[in-house]
């Protein structure tokens, strides 16, 4: 029993961006369910509210919602104070919030588009574990994790800025490991294909041929995620940090 208290997370502080629908909404029910407090944000406060109540409804635990686009500062400034007004502390963070706008060429690829799609894959949690970094560093420590993709490492050409974009929240895990080491640990999951609201807008034959070059021959199931997010979140990771993990099937 004493093995599987080291991933309680009794009376801890979750935050999770992108936390109201997809892989987010799977850890914040499943951090929830660990027995941790949660804020939950995205850019829809309405989606967030929902999840908030179903949380409370169905743990007993509080939750926050609130709106913030990830890929605006000043937004984040007031989504961190309003998680430490509320909570007083975050002990886990999770840069979950992430886009991949579709596009047919790279020529046709726009300065805003690119923009914004380094802006809410990369610049929002740089500047997010800025600040609840810093404040955990300070404090009583924690861990972060950053949600990448294996594009990261296998960039195709029709998701060339958001694969530049995981590539650089891998670099910067590693880079932010040492910065607010040894008491707050930085870790990365770096998610292959799963069965979100994303995947609905995959052409299947396409994404079927690739898949079956996986090792597991298939997409992941959302709550898939959960595993290896309740293990960097808690006590089982205490030696983790600065880590890549793959939760990918097994690509080829």
């Amino acid at each position: 029993m004493k093995v599987f208290e080291q991933f309680r997370l009794t009376d801890r502080v979750a935050l999770v961006t992108g936390g109201s629908r997809g892989l987010g909404r799977e850890m914040v029910l499943a951090f929830a369910h660990a027995g941790a407090d949660v804020i939950i944000t995205s850019r829809k406060l309405d989606a967030c509210a929902a999840l908030a109540g179903e949380v409370e409804a169905t743990t007993g635990r509080r939750a926050l919602a609130y709106a913030c686009h990830v890929g605006k500062w000043d937004e984040l400034d007031g989504l961190v104070d309003a998680a430490y007004r509320e909570f007083g502390r975050v002990d886990i963070l999770v840069n979950n919030a992430g886009m991949s706008p579709l596009y047919d060429k790279l020529i046709d690829v726009s300065e805003d588009l690119y923009d914004k799609v380094l802006a809410v894959n990369l610049k929002g949690p740089f500047h997010l574990t800025t600040l609840i970094g810093s404040r955990m560093a300070e404090g009583n420590g924690g861990s972060i994790i950053n949600i990448s993709s294996g594009a990261a490492a296998r960039p195709r050409p029709d998701i060339v800025p958001y694969a530049a974009a995981k590539a650089g929240l891998n670099a910067i895990t590693v880079g932010f490991a040492h910065a607010f080491g040894p008491s707050v640990r930085v870790n990365c999951i770096q998610a292959g294909p799963f069965l979100t609201d994303i995947s609905k807008a995959w052409n299947m034959g396409v994404a079927g041929e690739r898949l079956k070059t996986f090792a597991l021959g298939r997409a992941g199931q959302p709550n898939e995620i959960v595993g290896a997010a309740l293990y960097l979140a808690s006590d089982a990771s205490t030696y983790t940090t600065g880590a890549i993990l793959a939760v990918d099937g097994g690509p080829p």
